[in-house]
């Protein structure tokens, strides 16, 4: 599922590079200030929770944020995304997974707050204008909240509602294509670690999972400079 993800951003890249490089020159500004909107796939590392409460591990995620870039060579950028989906409480005994049919409601908030070095790109001793790989690497902060949606005598009898938040750190990837002067396409690969959320009971203890995080393909549409 991961190298489904990877994949597909870097079939993007393909793409984009053939679109983008018809695009003409432009001088960098010294400072810009862009927004974009992302579409995330994550493969979560809890993987073995995921697809014990929720069918799977591979989900997408919508978010956007603002990166300002300085001298077309350092970037700072804050992001945001939600991830929204319905599963059922579990019972683990010795590996094997039993479904209690209680349904839950579970939302994942992830803010990244990143900084990198954007690079150049030369053919010939000349910089392309339109294609500019980055790393990048920060902080995330994780907001995780589960609701109970049964009937609510049956949600007063098991564990109540549950939600936390912790930070940890994100490493990111991938190249930026300018389309034109004011538009962009970026694609790239994240990695992120979260521990602290999860692994303090449930199916996530049974299985010693405490990693909320994971690795993702994003894909971004950019407006700006």
């Amino acid at each position: 599922m991961i190298a489904r993800g990877i994949a597909a951003a870097l079939a993007f890249i393909a793409i984009m590079a053939g679109f983008a490089a018809p695009a003409a020159a432009q001088s960098d500004p010294p400072f810009s200030i862009r927004a974009f909107a992302a579409v995330t796939e994550e493969n979560f590392a809890a993987s073995n929770t995921f697809n014990a409460v929720f069918g799977e591990a591979l989900f997408p995620r919508i978010g956007g944020g603002v990166q300002v870039t300085i001298l077309d060579q350092y970037y700072a950028e804050i992001s945001a995304s939600t991830w929204q989906h319905d599963g059922d409480r579990v019972a683990v005994v010795n590996g094997d997974v039993f479904n209690l049919n209680i349904p839950l409601h579970a939302k994942i908030t992830p803010v990244h707050l990143t900084g990198g070095f954007r690079f150049r790109v030369l053919r010939h001793g000349v910089a392309i204008p339109w294609l500019r790989p980055y790393l990048g690497a920060g902080i995330a902060r994780y907001t995780y909240s589960e609701t109970c949606t049964a009937a609510a005598a049956v949600c007063a009898a098991v564990a109540g509602d549950y939600s936390a938040r912790h930070v940890g750190f994100v490493l990111n990837g991938g190249a930026e294509f300018r389309i034109n002067r004011w538009v962009g396409a970026g694609a790239d690969v994240e990695f992120t670690r979260i521990p602290g959320i999860f692994g303090q009971g449930g199916a996530s203890q049974a299985f010693t999972e405490n990693d909320l995080g994971g690795v993702a393909a994003r894909f971004r549409f950019i407006v700006g400079r």
